[in-house]
């Protein structure tokens, strides 16, 4: 039995609890120093003590827990959950049924009604990552529940929280047989290699499903492309296939280069065909302008923050001049696809930050396409930080 604790909501946040917020916060509640447990129960009430709603404890970078139920009488148990995941299958069954995309999101934290909690599905295995040591309490319980809900070859985990100050990693087979690794999937008839047992990653962001297949059916033929901040290379795999002249991957891990190459191998590309650079994106620029060179289709998708020894990058802070840089090396009527899946400001400052950059060097340009996350990646209305990805296609006038 799990204990319970009762926190009372301060006046001004009560109306957001009410309408569907699932966030407790510091500042929502007045007594937050009576979490003192990890996945503890949380009944929410107003100053009199009346009910709004329940969730559980779990810290997190963005908060200090999740709302589960605004009825009092719920029970959160298997039953509970295993009610939240059979929904949230029902409404992924147009995936399910896809022979051409065999890696999706099938589980999507809040958004689908137990934040902190995301499942992922890849070509029979289910991945289960967990977001904080409070609702990693609750795994017995979820995966009692997928068991009953669904036939699977097996199930991994990522845990993705700190413990005492130590990242968690390991391989974390769960249940059902272990996979044999890189397992590979199909993402629009592309295969993209992956590993569900190596560290924090799997070597494919499923978020961006639908850009790489915007950039492989209607950007990339015949076009010289620019990935920078590649990680794997999932974009250039997806640029080669969609008929691209020639892709430049950049990255400063090591490891992006040999991942690089194995995307492009599983999909019987010669690699060597390709340009596949280990070296920091912004000495790339310097590089790049010092030799001339120009591309059709520039590819940024930069981490939220990220360091090298020579720069500091932050979305908020440094997107505008990343921005100019690309510009810089893009061909005239090129396009920039400019993607960040920072949570700490909307589209419309994104958009804010995108002119800003071509004003500040004279130049005009159009937004042609402009994406969010996918349909499988289920955002709450009432929640609107869920949707942090931003994508926009921007041509060069």
């Amino acid at each position: 039995m799990k204990p319970e604790i009762s926190l009372k909501v301060n006046d001004k946040f009560k109306a957001n609890f009410v309408k569907g917020y699932p966030l407790i916060t510091k500042e929502s509640v007045e007594n937050i120093e009576s979490i003192r447990a990890e996945g503890a129960i949380v009944r929410l009430t107003d100053k009199q003590g009346r009910f709004i709603a329940k969730g559980y404890c779990g810290k997190q970078n963005k908060g200090y827990g999740w709302v589960l139920t605004r009825s009092e009488h719920d029970m959160i148990d298997q039953s509970f959950i295993q009610e939240k995941l059979a929904a949230a299958f029902v409404k992924r069954q147009s995936f399910f049924d896809n022979a051409a995309t065999t890696a999706f999101r099938v589980f999507n934290g809040e958004g689908d009604g137990f934040g902190g909690l995301t499942i992922d599905y890849f070509a029979g295995y289910y991945l289960l990552s967990w977001y904080s040591e409070g609702v990693y309490t609750f795994k017995a319980e979820v995966v009692a529940a997928l068991k009953n809900l669904v036939e699977f070859k097996g199930i991994y985990q990522k845990k993705r929280f700190d413990l005492k100050g130590q990242y968690i990693e390991e391989d974390d087979f769960v249940a059902g047989e272990r996979g044999d690794f890189p397992l590979i999937v199909k993402e629009n008839n592309v295969n993209y290699a992956v590993y569900l047992n190596d560290g924090a990653m799997t070597g494919i962001f499923l978020d961006q499903r639908d850009v790489r297949g915007k950039i492989k059916e209607k950007y990339a033929k015949g076009k010289t492309v620019l990935n920078t901040f590649s990680y794997t290379g999932a974009f250039s795999v997806a640029a080669a296939i969609g008929g691209a002249a020639k892709t430049t991957s950049v990255d400063l891990a090591k490891r992006s280069s040999s991942k690089t190459i194995e995307q492009f191998s599983v999909n019987g590309i010669d690699y060597e065909s390709h340009d596949i650079l280990v070296m920091d994106v912004f000495n790339y620029f310097n590089y790049a302008k010092r030799k001339e060179l120009k591309f059709d289709l520039v590819i940024l998708d930069p981490p939220s923050f990220a360091r090298s020894k020579k720069y500091t990058f932050s979305t908020a802070k440094d997107y505008t001049n990343l921005m100019k840089e690309a510009i810089e090396i893009t061909e005239d009527n090129g396009v920039i696809v400019a993607s960040t899946n920072s949570a700490s400001f909307g589209m419309k400052k994104f958009k804010g930050f995108i002119d800003k950059a071509f004003k500040e060097l004279g130049k005009k340009y159009s937004i042609v396409e402009e994406f969010t996350l996918p349909s499988d990646f289920r955002v709450q209305k009432e929640f609107k930080e869920g949707d942090y990805l931003k994508v926009l296609f921007v041509r060069l006038q």
